[in-house]
């Protein structure tokens, strides 16, 4: 069975046929599928069912009254409507709806957009924004600087097109075709011009600039007073968007940094931000921002934070509350090439990454806020759970669990216990009934265990499974052994010296009492592992390591 999703749907005949047909209601699935990329809805099909009953016979004239009714009750809408037979006998109506160019609408003036498997209206301000970004030729693809195909930068025509070659995301007929049909291919070039994606990717420096919105990025390092300290600035538009991701990796010192964290007489290694995770910041921020509007990407450092920071709002249909269920494509033939050369993966699961990887090192999930004119994600340093790293490892290890599994098994990890009703908020589900496609076969594995019933369900992790793993069943810094806070202590002045004791306690964990990180603080001073200078309140420590 095909499912629903943002280029298919499927009706029940009662629509269209028998005492009350609700042609309004098909008409505006129709705008949807229009606003968006086309799509296809089989009428004659339940929800639940692949096929149409096997004795169902469609009225001849069907198709043209439902094309006629469409179109008297939508704008910009064109729709083609035939009968077609299953495997089983039976007959359904095929409706193909193509992406129109104009803004589509209902006659009465409503405006909605298909995301994933729904129907999302578009209001106010959001109507003109919509209209901005549905050109009829898109950004990617104008040729208003008319600058020639043969003026575009050799080396990275060459690069590019190696790459493609040696990618097994690309089909063997597109391997095949000729330098420059590869670049027709990607929308690269148009005729005798390089398009404007085509000048972001393999074009020259000084073309690149005369663009006005090529990607510009700051890599900027705050201490904990917000007073800036360093930083690093793509500006002189030589690197493509392809190029700027490994660039920004490889120069920011602070991606480089890792924690150790005591694990009984050995410690484990765990990066201050992981790469997959700065990776999926970086090609979201470039795949996804709107590329007729001006704003330079900032990656702002803080102690205790990354914050990447993208100017243009979220696709319309996209917002904070559905990021992990909901996928609109603004940039599309960049997104193809990112996935072609694997700099990212699948379309729309960016974020169900970073989900996963974060919650398995023990950390907060990535936070989104949009604002008028930006979108900022602020991904956490600081492991709240270390437990939870040894349960995800050696849990996958074991099971080899789902995506979705694994970023459940992280937030019970995390939190202890979560009822349905929490569960499902944290993964911004609309209802407890869609949980059980995230809870997958972790209570079926025994590795989650339930009381309670319906929305008052409780999910924990199974208490077995900490003894089974050897892992400490208190979830807090509480009860911390004394060698293992000096141990966290002078991490943390390694990294930031001349701090006071109400800094080391706030990043190293406020549910340690500060009575207890002063005796340890002095009895490495009387060590001379670490040294202290000032007094009372104005008193600073330094690692001597």
């Amino acid at each position: 069975m095909t499912d629903e999703s943002t280029h298919y749907d499927r009706k029940s005949l009662r629509v269209v046929q028998g005492r009350n047909p609700d042609f309004y209601e098909l008409a505006l699935d129709c705008v949807a599928f229009a606003t968006a990329y086309g799509g296809r809805i089989d009428i004659g099909i339940e929800d639940n069912d692949s096929e149409p009953a096997p004795n169902q016979r469609i009225d001849p004239d069907l198709p043209e009254r439902i094309r006629r009714r469409i179109s008297e009750l939508t704008v910009n809408v064109d729709v083609q409507a035939e009968i077609k037979t299953a495997s089983n006998g039976g007959e359904f109506i095929s409706l193909i709806i193509p992406r129109s160019g104009p803004l589509p609408s209902t006659t009465d003036g409503r405006y909605v957009i298909r995301t994933n498997d729904r129907r999302v209206p578009v209001t106010g301000d959001d109507v003109l924004r919509l209209a901005n970004e549905r050109l009829t030729f898109p950004w990617e693809t104008q040729t208003g600087l008319e600058v020639l195909r043969n003026h575009a930068d050799p080396e990275k025509v060459a690069t590019f097109v190696r790459r493609i070659r040696e990618s097994d995301r690309v089909k063997d007929s597109v391997k095949e075709k000729t330098d420059a049909e590869i670049l027709d291919h990607y929308a690269l070039t148009r005729g005798q011009f390089l398009t404007n994606l085509g000048i972001l990717c393999v074009g020259t420096q000084q073309d690149r600039n005369r663009l006005g919105t090529a990607p510009v990025i700051q890599a900027i390092k705050f201490d904990e007073y917000d007073r800036k300290i360093s930083k690093h600035v793509w500006d002189d538009y030589a690197l493509s968007p392809m190029e700027l991701v490994e660039a920004v990796w490889s120069t920011v010192p602070d991606f480089k940094e890792s924690y150790e964290i005591p694990d009984g007489l050995l410690r484990s290694t765990v990066p201050a931000y992981d790469e997959i995770v700065v990776r999926e910041l970086l090609v979201n921020a470039l795949v996804h921002r709107p590329y007729s509007q001006r704003g330079d990407i900032f990656l702002n450092l803080y102690p205790d934070r990354l914050q990447v920071v993208n100017p243009g709002r979220l696709p319309i249909g996209v917002s904070p509350q559905n990021i992990l269920h909901t996928t609109v494509r603004r940039n599309d033939n960049l997104a193809r090439i990112f996935h072609d050369l694997k700099l990212m993966e699948r379309e729309g699961s960016g974020f169900d990454k970073m989900y996963e990887v974060l919650l398995s090192q023990g950390r907060p999930v990535p936070e989104l806020r949009e604002g008028p004119d930006r979108v900022e994600v602020t991904v956490r340093r600081r492991i709240i759970t270390p437990r939870a790293i040894d349960i995800m490892i050696k849990v996958d290890q074991a099971y080899q669990l789902k995506q979705r599994e694994k970023i459940c098994l992280g937030l019970l990890a995390q939190f202890e216990a979560l009822t349905a009703r929490e569960l499902a908020h944290k993964l911004e589900l609309p209802d407890v009934e869609t949980l059980h496609a995230w809870i997958g076969r972790l209570t079926d594995l025994g590795l989650v265990r339930t009381t309670g019933r319906t929305k008052a369900t409780r999910y924990f992790v199974a208490p077995e499974l900490v003894h089974d793993l050897q892992l400490p069943t208190s979830t807090t810094l509480q009860r911390i052994e004394p060698h293992r806070l000096k141990a966290l202590i002078l991490e943390d002045l390694r990294h930031y010296p001349g701090s006071s004791i109400g800094q080391i306690n706030k990043r190293i964990g406020r549910e340690i009492s500060q009575k207890r990180v002063k005796r340890a603080l002095d009895d490495l001073v009387s060590q001379a592992q670490v040294r202290a200078e000032g007094d009372r309140r104005g008193r600073k420590y330094w690692s001597i390591a």
